[in-house]
């Protein structure tokens, strides 16, 4: 299949705030995004168009903002409805081998689910992580950097691992808190799951503000334990071109794809592979 037939939905509901984003950017590379209102996935008395099906797509991806208004935690009012709405879908979706994708606040309504770090065939269930607030005690906001892990996540596994990319982050509850702790890290790592980590400029171990919330052992994002569902806390639909990167300026190019790109044209190609 061709980019041009792969359907991409874009979850959004109040508050959340970077579907146009990500649908500029999923648009560019060639396949076909919508952002979807999840209400359209919920049974409503008196609703005039037919209730819509996961089945429609090939992609699903949860962006970044405040949904729900991040009230109770981060992501869990848009979690909750969604497994209200979806959760039987959701896991076939998951078991099937397509890919979920969450960014920032996605991937926090994916650990509300308990798709992250995950459970063996894409089961939902209660949390088994949590993204808390930052160290600092508040929002964080400018570019920063996180590494690919190496790990068993499909898109990038051409990859070479200790690859960098500039994605810009924006949050202020990001901290991931795994149930376990170290030890549940240490086995994260072990199983491939670990898909980022923050990074320092020049590629070494990151402390604030390049670690920009206070992720034990630098975890910038993960994937379940097959692989296809993946979540992470900056966002690679902020530099998805050239000239959204800090420095064109003083490189004196504002043309051509970021990192951003890279990144989101790995997952699609990879995707198209099993449309």
């Amino acid at each position: 299949m061709g980019r041009a037939k792969l359907n991409v939905a874009i979850f959004s509901i109040e508050g959340t705030n970077c579907d146009e984003e990500l649908r500029v950017a999923v648009a560019a590379l060639g396949a076909k995004p919508e952002v979807v209102l999840l209400k359209e996935f919920e049974e409503r008395a008196g609703a005039t168009a037919p209730r819509r099906h996961l089945s429609e797509f090939d992609v699903v991806l949860f962006p970044g903002g405040f949904s729900g208004g991040d009230y109770v935690r981060a992501g869990a009012i848009l979690a909750a409805r969604v497994r209200a709405a979806v959760g039987p879908e959701l896991q076939e979706f998951v078991r099937s081998g397509h890919i979920v994708g969450g960014i920032c606040n996605g991937f926090q309504v994916l650990t509300e689910l308990g798709l992250l770090p995950g459970r063996p065939g894409g089961r939902l269930g209660p949390p088994e992580a949590a993204l808390m607030t930052n160290d600092s005690g508040h929002f964080e906001c400018r570019p920063t950097f996180v590494a690919w892990e190496g790990g068993k996540f499909p898109p990038l596994r051409e990859t070479i691992r200790g690859t960098r990319f500039m994605f810009p982050s924006a949050h202020g509850e990001g901290k991931l808190v795994l149930a376990g702790g170290v030890a549940r890290r240490q086995a994260l790592e072990a199983s491939g799951q670990l898909l980022f980590r923050w990074v320092a400029p020049d590629g070494s171990a990151a402390s604030y503000p390049w670690n920009p919330n206070g992720s034990e052992g630098n975890v910038a994002g993960l994937t379940n334990p097959e692989g296809n569902v993946f979540g992470l806390m900056p966002h690679p639909e902020r530099a998805f071109f050239r000239a959204q990167s800090p420095d064109w300026s003083r490189t004196g190019s504002s043309k051509g794809p970021g990192d951003g790109h890279r990144f989101l044209a790995s997952v699609l190609t990879y995707a198209q592979g099993l449309a």
